[in-house]
């Protein structure tokens, strides 16, 4: 089992300081939540988390080793949801599940099941253009279950969810870190991770 560090990360964006010494640790089975005003950075400091962007300095260590833009043993670990699903939508649930699964080393549920468990059966063959936002939504959801990412970052992953969907993602994102796994989120309302242990970084 792995920890997600953060070591002196600095970051600029059109000449403003988003932040600056940034440091933090976060072990497998907890949930780092990110929080701050609008624009205070968080996206930016998950894209940075993610591998998809890197800090103008500073350094992300995964099991202690320092990770770099689009370093694909990294990118492995690691399973991103942010402000959009990531999903196709000229494919079925069912379909963009099946290619998640195929481009990553697959996780212990099978697509239908993972639909099942998001609420979406019956709706596996319905292309996703098809679906209300928060079905949408929850095929992201279904999406970290069917592959083997220790790593979940999630951006606002409770956006367009209703209540019940809520819970859902509260108690999935819980699941994830019992057994083992890490989670960084992002939210703009509390969220209850079900007694799992959380971490918290404040952007101001």
């Amino acid at each position: 089992m792995c920890s997600l560090a953060a070591s002196a990360l600095a970051c600029e964006r059109d000449d403003r300081v988003l932040f600056r010494d940034l440091a933090f640790a976060v072990n497998a089975g907890e949930v780092l939540f990110v929080e701050g005003r609008n624009g205070s950075g968080k996206t930016t400091l998950l894209h940075i988390l993610a591998g998809m962007r890197r800090p103008d300095e500073g350094d992300v260590l995964w099991c202690g080793r320092a990770v770099g833009r689009f370093d694909s043993e990294f990118r492995a670990q690691v399973a991103f949801v942010g402000h959009t699903n990531g999903v196709k939508s000229d494919l079925s649930a069912q379909e963009n599940l099946r290619v998640a699964r195929a481009l990553s080393v697959p996780g212990v549920l099978h697509p239908d099941a993972a639909l099942e468990r998001v609420g979406l059966a019956g709706f596996e063959d319905v292309e996703t253009r098809r679906l209300s936002a928060g079905q949408r939504r929850r095929v992201a959801l279904a999406r970290l279950l069917v592959v083997a990412a220790p790593l979940w970052i999630l951006d606002e992953p409770f956006s367009s969810l209703d209540r019940h969907g809520t819970a859902l993602m509260e108690e999935t994102v819980a699941w994830h870190v019992r057994e083992g796994g890490l989670a960084v989120v992002t939210a703009h309302h509390e969220a209850d991770f079900r007694g799992a242990a959380v971490r918290r970084v404040v952007l101001s």
